[in-house]
């Protein structure tokens, strides 16, 4: 990905939290008709979209930003010009 498709990828994220030291990565999507309704994180929690979008707003998820969609929040990773980390790479989980 060129600096200039991070650079306007990084605009479609309303926040940023700082991650903070006991911060959790996602390993996987929840998902339910294809589309994400929530997230798995490293230490096997499942939460639900609105609940992974709160924690991370408190900076306990690493590598996402906070999006906007249809009045909706989500999270959406941290453009940094690799695909193998996006989320939309990431295995789905059934909980």
């Amino acid at each position: 990905m060129s600096d200039r498709n991070i650079s306007l990828s990084m605009n479609t994220l309303s926040n940023i939290p700082e991650p903070n030291a006991n911060a959790q990565r996602i390993t996987a999507l929840k998902k339910q008709s294809g589309r994400v309704t929530g997230y798995q994180l490293a230490d096997g929690r499942i939460l639900e979209k609105s609940e992974a979008v709160a924690l991370a707003k408190q900076g306990g998820i690493a590598g996402v930003g906070i999006a906007h969609r249809n009045g909706s929040e989500y999270l959406k990773s941290i453009p940094d010009g690799s695909e193998n980390n996006n989320l939309s790479s990431l295995p789905s989980v059934t909980d």
